[in-house]
């Protein structure tokens, strides 16, 4: 018999409305009654995964793919073990929505001592903890269940960062009325009097301006601009370039392109293009430590005008109430007015012929260019993998992830997870390092159950290199336990239809890339490294990084 329509049905089908058609997690006794529904709707997949930070490392990949995400965990234990991939996805603005399966309100209400609880007869600890990393919270009731729900919700996709609800057991049965209205994104319209005030201090700067260069970064691809940006520099030809984060929004092999800007340690033509303009439209751009070798960009506030996800800034004047878009647009008009018919410069030299021999970081990513091509997804995890992928030339319509801001080692594996399963159809091209991987290697199995294909390269220099690079070059606390990478997947799966490799020479990369081109299976590739190797810009993030502390 079908049951009545309740809580956990409308929460389901305000997950669909969001974009969402998975819900990662791991079961627990306060979600399975819950979970049951999750299971019987026709609209909602259950993506059961090896441990809770896996699955919110998982649902970021997928959120960042699909441009939201939930995630199930139980109380107290399972919430906990997940906050540290929450809080990666707040601070590099992911939506992801946090459901707790919690005990019911009658037990809530007594203060029992309840398992997963403190033993104290509280039941707000963990929910408090989530507030510093959530843009919206709710504890939910029968009376307020819907209008919650659709309250986070609504501020989650305004600001696009996590959400928590917690959901007790017996809540979730609760009758409830089906939504009328799809629920959208409710981002506010700008007044006219502050989009002109901007729009005339905007061409007052780009009038004035010889050279004009766009930078952008990883909040365009958050609001889903990248499409505008790209006719934007269609229309109107101009240098640009991005930050590590927001590689991908752009074709890099065309005209145009200056690379990817890192401050002091980018390439001098990219530094050229970007320090070098009179006038640089930074959109959704966020300058941190390691984006910037240190804070070394050198843009000054009046050589610069700011484009946000809500306000926008010209000169040392905010303009608060335009949402980005149409900012963008605003920009967009004036620039082909006024810098039309710049020179622009041709995209930064392929990386240089391969040479044979024993691998390094430099005949290692060379080799990978080689490999890439449009539409794929590439996840490289913090450390050697991330900054050396920096000088990788991404084609269309690539999504390439990566956690600098957060930088929590491990998310890469997992988070690959998500995007695979978010985009079952294109191919997901994992670079790890090995100490990264000792974290989330289970999720391997979720992948080889699942059937996945991805390819996985474990970047294998006998433990934390960028440790090693920092401080302690010869500490055994930057050692790690020693391996048997390829023999992994047949571990974590009874059937195993892995294939994997371990390759210490350019040769034998370059025969291993062409055989797994097509992922026809989950491929793991052992790339054997020198251990004190490192790719030239994150040495000079080191560096930076370095000399910030002794200072």
């Amino acid at each position: 018999m079908h049951s009545p329509y309740c809580v956990a049905d409308y929460l389901l089908d305000r997950l669909t409305d969001c974009g969402a058609d998975r819900l990662f997690g791991v079961p627990g006794d306060y979600n399975l009654q819950f979970l049951d529904h999750v299971i019987a709707s026709p609209d909602i997949g259950w993506v059961g995964c090896a441990n809770e930070l896996n699955a919110a490392y998982a649902a970021d990949g997928y959120a960042r793919c699909k441009g939201f995400a939930a995630l199930l965990t139980t109380f107290g234990v399972g919430e906990l073990s997940a906050i540290n991939g929450i809080a990666g996805s707040f601070a590099e603005h992911v939506p992801v929505l946090h459901i707790v399966g919690a005990p019911g309100i009658a037990s809530q209400k007594k203060g029992e001592l309840l398992h997963h609880t403190l033993g104290d007869g509280e039941f707000r600890h963990f929910f408090k903890m989530s507030e510093a990393i959530t843009v919206a919270q709710a504890q939910l009731t029968e009376q307020n269940a819907c209008y919650e729900i659709d309250r986070v919700l609504t501020e989650m996709l305004r600001e696009r960062r996590p959400g928590y609800l917690m959901l007790p057991a017996d809540v979730a049965k609760k009758p409830a009325t089906p939504p009328v209205n799809a629920l959208i994104d409710r981002l506010y319209e700008s007044d006219s009097f502050r989009l002109d005030a901007f729009r005339e201090a905007a061409e007052k700067r780009l009038a004035a301006s010889d050279r004009t260069a766009l930078l952008a970064d990883f909040l365009v691809l958050r609001y889903g601009l990248q499409n505008q940006l790209q006719r934007w520099m269609e229309q109107t030809p101009m240098a640009h370039a991005t930050l590590l984060m927001g590689k991908g929004i752009f074709d890099e092999r065309k005209p145009g392109f200056a690379g990817t800007y890192s401050g002091s340690a980018s390439i001098g033509a990219t530094n050229d293009a970007i320090e070098g303009a009179d006038t640089v439209i930074c959109v959704g751009t966020r300058f941190t430590d390691t984006l910037t070798a240190g804070f070394s960009q050198k843009l000054t506030q009046q050589q610069t005008i700011d484009v946000q996800p809500h306000a926008s800034r010209v000169g040392d004047i905010w303009y608060t109430g335009i949402p980005m878009a149409q900012a963008i647009e605003v920009l967009s008009s004036l620039t082909h007015q006024y810098a039309s018919g710049a020179a622009v410069p041709r995209p930064p030299h392929p990386l240089h012929a391969v040479q044979p021999g024993s691998l390094t970081h430099d005949s290692f990513w060379k080799t990978l260019q080689t490999f890439i091509r449009p539409g794929d997804i590439i996840l490289a995890d913090q450390g050697t993998s991330a900054f050396g992928a920096a000088a990788l030339r991404l084609p269309e319509g690539v999504n390439f992830i990566v956690q600098p801001i957060w930088g929590s080692i491990g998310y890469t594996l997992a988070a690959a997870y998500g995007a695979q399963t978010a985009c079952p159809d294109r191919r997901v091209i994992a670079i790890t390092g090995d100490g990264a991987a000792q974290l989330t290697i289970q999720e391997l199995g979720s992948m080889l159950r699942d059937q996945q294909c991805p390819v996985i390269m474990v970047l294998n220099n006998e433990g934390y290199t960028v440790e090693r690079a920092i401080h302690g070059p010869n500490q055994r606390y930057n050692d790690i336990a020693l391996w048997n990478w390829t023999q992994i997947p047949q571990a974590l799966s009874l059937n195993c239809q892995a294939e994997c490799w371990r390759v210490s020479e350019t040769v034998q990369l370059e025969e291993v890339l062409e055989k797994v081109a097509h992922c026809e299976r989950l491929s793991l590739i052992e790339v054997i490294l020198p251990k004190a190797d490192l790719p030239p810009l994150l040495n000079d993030i080191v560096q930076a990084l370095g000399a910030r502390k002794s200072a």
